[in-house]
């Protein structure tokens, strides 16, 4: 599985508008095939930071980065950011969400 974190830091005024522009990519990466997950999420620590979890199936995300929807975002984005985004992407040897052994709840 491909495995992909990528935070991204909006400018003040498009903050508020940040999924709403994202929204067509949100469901269009979700509804490839080989998406496990496409979620977003907002730092506590900045609010002007959104935060991408997503993952693959192996060999998808080629396609996935190919694809109209994703040249499509890669040319709107950028008017709304403040830098490069940045990324941990990695293939990694599982599957899904796993249960975390240090926390179990009955």
């Amino acid at each position: 599985m491909i495995f992909i974190v990528v935070k991204f830091r909006t400018k003040p005024e498009w903050t508020d508008r940040w999924l709403e522009l994202v929204s067509p990519f949100t469901e269009a990466t979700r509804a490839e095939p080989g998406n496990k997950w496409f979620d977003w999420s907002r730092s506590v620590d900045d609010p002007h930071e959104f935060v991408l979890v997503e993952a693959f199936e192996d060999g998808a995300a080629e396609a996935h980065v190919t694809s109209e929807h994703f040249q499509e975002a890669m040319s709107t984005m950028p008017q709304a950011l403040v830098e490069t985004p940045r990324i941990v992407s990695e293939s990694i040897g599982q599957d899904g969400w796993n249960r975390m052994e240090e926390l179990k709840i009955a």
